[in-house]
């Protein structure tokens, strides 16, 4: 237990912030089912599909992002007329979901109501709706703290048959956003998803990314002839028809290619421990003392000498919070000054 304490001055104290980055590549043949669909693991509720990097009753499989989709209750396919016939409860589903996700993800208006997601992020000016999406959902494990901005990248089949998806292949990407990103999201910041073929234009956003949530939002309607010209899009929407599952089974089926950055963010708060020459020369063990003489003095007129090997923070009522050793003791004297730098990460 120490007897001696310092206090820290303003200046003996400073905090950084460190951001630390990792590729995330995530293959088609582990989501489009080259493993016999595995590790795709689906909930009799069919509001949604888990996907795992390994066939998912495997002890070694991590789950890796959720695959759902829905549409708006302004959507022309709440009906079921439009719809394509399908039962009153996946109409249900379709609509809760999007709900759920536009929820957290764009919030409420001012009256209270549930807004929509937005083409170009401007909800204020009105403008295209996204009422027909596919919500990408990537778990923690994967992004860490955030999607790094301009790093997403998704290839998808958007071939006009189901047996061959990758005749043609678009690329939806969030170009630019490392600069050019929305922050009006109850979830965080958020950029625009925009093709290859279409490049960046008003009114040509596919999607939105949200960068700390770890979600991609795209539109129904991304699939289609994309890949060959822009005077095309949009063409198909694959929300017509079916329940979640089988909808997440066609998105699943164009997977093609994923990679991104994710985002670490590291705090630190940096004390400069200061030990002047007159000070901690004197050890507070009971052993440094044999007879009320200083053990380590070969002679009386001797200097005292410490050996420095831990540093202890305390509260400003003296109770020990944390402790930093270092790497091997330190001489200490009256003749030399020391300055110990303890970092403290979170």
């Amino acid at each position: 237990m120490a007897t001696t304490y310092k206090t820290f001055l303003n200046n003996d104290v400073t905090t950084t912030r460190t951001l630390l980055h990792e590729a995330i590549p995530i293959t088609g043949s582990i989501v489009s089912g080259t493993y016999a669909d595995a590790n795709i693991k689906t909930f009799t509720a069919d509001l949604f599909e888990a996907v795992y990097d390994y066939p998912y009753l495997s002890s070694s499989a991590n789950h890796i992002f959720d695959i759902t989709c829905g549409y708006s209750n302004n959507s022309a396919y709440s009906s079921s007329a439009v719809a394509g016939g399908i039962s009153s409860q996946d109409i249900k589903n379709k609509i809760n979901m999007y709900n759920e996700m536009a929820k957290v993800l764009v919030g409420h208006d001012i009256n209270g109501n549930i807004q929509e997601f937005d083409q170009d992020g401007n909800i204020s000016a009105g403008g295209t709706k996204l009422r027909e999406v596919y919500v990408l959902n990537f778990a923690r494990l994967l992004t860490k703290d955030e999607i790094k901005k301009g790093t997403f990248s998704l290839t998808m089949g958007t071939g006009s048959t189901y047996a061959d998806p990758f005749a043609l292949t678009t690329n939806i990407a969030d170009h630019g956003a490392a600069n050019e990103f929305r922050v009006n999201s109850p979830a965080g910041e958020y950029g625009i998803l925009y093709t290859s073929s279409v490049g960046i234009n008003t009114g040509s956003g596919v999607g939105l990314l949200y960068y700390q949530a770890g979600v991609a939002v795209l539109t129904a309607s991304v699939f289609g002839n994309l890949g060959m010209n822009s005077s095309d899009y949009p063409t198909v929407n694959v929300l017509t028809g079916s329940s979640i599952t089988t909808n997440a089974d066609a998105l699943r089926h164009r997977f093609y290619n994923l990679d991104f950055n994710n985002t670490t963010e590291l705090n630190s708060t940096i004390y400069f421990c200061r030990v002047n020459h007159n000070e901690f020369n004197y050890s507070a063990n009971p052993t440094y003392l044999s007879s009320s003489q200083i053990v380590v003095k070969q002679q009386t007129t001797d200097a005292p000498v410490s050996f420095l090997t831990t540093i202890g923070m305390y509260s400003a009522d003296n109770e020990l919070l944390a402790v930093a050793k270092l790497s091997e003791p330190l001489k200490k004297d009256p003749n030399n000054e020391l300055i110990l730098r303890v970092r403290l990460d979170y």
